[in-house]
């Protein structure tokens, strides 16, 4: 019983690491990054930490040969939804607010979860409860209200704040998907070979896909603080935050990982104000908070 115990403040510990850190990236290193593009940059933060772990961890490739067919699916699948797909929109929406909005683009990924249980109930035949659909439209009706106020949008006034916040929920259901797709992997094996094949599977998508769109002339524009960002990111808020993540995850349930993925908006409302000097209006802060409970009680 204690240990089972432990197991569980262990991983609660960790996951509350892992989204703290998250929010400090969001709010504060990434956004940095604004002057390079996104297809560039997103291959860069996965490069770097991949070419890292083949420092360390080149014993993973020995796993390669006990991977099934599905392991190579899944594996596919967490690393284009979590990996490129949702990277990519998450990064774009935090360019485009310019440094006003950061903590409502961060807020808006906290939907995730609803994503995630949909697919749940469709891919791994988990079961959705009863209430699912109303706590679900309230978090969504809430998260309207802490992107807009009582406003109206308005794609004609030049604002990138709807396109920021579609480029978010774009990246929620990616990163949900891949949670999913994550789970499924985690039950046969740990999360160093996760971590290490999601990098892996995903530097490889963006090669090709940075080749692809020429995006590549990017390595000519990267200045020295840049660089100083792109490793920071690659040993702490990305690769060492998805470790800390996968590592918490496989000891607690699915409603601890929640609420102790809360810290992630709460951190960054905190770093926002701290760093950026930017706070939520009430209606705001009453549609976070909204958000927040209806999301807790999805998982409940």
């Amino acid at each position: 019983m204690e240990k089972q115990v432990n197991q569980v403040l262990r991983g609660t510990i960790a996951i509350s690491i892992s989204a703290i850190m998250w929010g400090f990236d969001g709010v504060v290193l990434t956004p940095r990054l604004f002057n390079l593009n996104v297809i560039y940059v997103v291959t860069v933060l996965h490069l770097i930490p991949f070419l890292l772990m083949n420092i360390f961890l080149s014993k993973q490739y020995t796993h390669l040969r006990h991977f099934v067919r599905q392991d190579f699916i899944t594996l596919s699948l967490i690393s284009l939804f979590g990996g490129a797909i949702g990277t990519i929109a998450i990064v774009k929406a935090l360019f485009l607010v310019n440094f006003e909005q950061l903590t409502v683009v961060v807020l808006l990924q906290k939907l995730q979860p609803i994503f995630a249980i949909i697919l749940a109930g469709i891919l791994l035949k988990e079961k959705i409860r009863k209430n699912f659909l109303i706590w679900a439209a309230i978090a969504i009706i809430a998260s309207y209200f802490l992107t807009f106020g009582f406003n109206l949008p308005n794609f004609s006034s030049g604002s990138n704040t709807i396109y920021a916040a579609l480029f978010a929920l774009l990246a929620a259901f990616s990163f949900g998907s891949s949670t999913v797709f994550s789970k499924k992997f985690l039950l046969n094996h740990n999360f160093i070979t996760a971590t290490f094949y999601r990098y892996a599977f995903t530097s490889v998508i963006m090669i090709v896909l940075l080749i692809f769109t020429g995006n590549y002339t990017g390595f000519g524009e990267t200045t020295n603080v840049n660089w100083l960002y792109f490793f920071i990111i690659g040993i702490s808020t990305g690769s060492g935050a998805i470790f800390i993540y996968y590592y918490g995850l496989r000891r607690v349930k699915a409603i601890v990982a929640t609420i102790s993925e809360l810290l992630f908006p709460i951190s960054a409302i905190l770093f926002d104000y701290l760093i950026n000097d930017s706070i939520l209006s009430p209606i705001q802060f009453i549609s976070a908070a909204v958000m927040v409970f209806a999301i807790i009680k999805l998982n409940n």
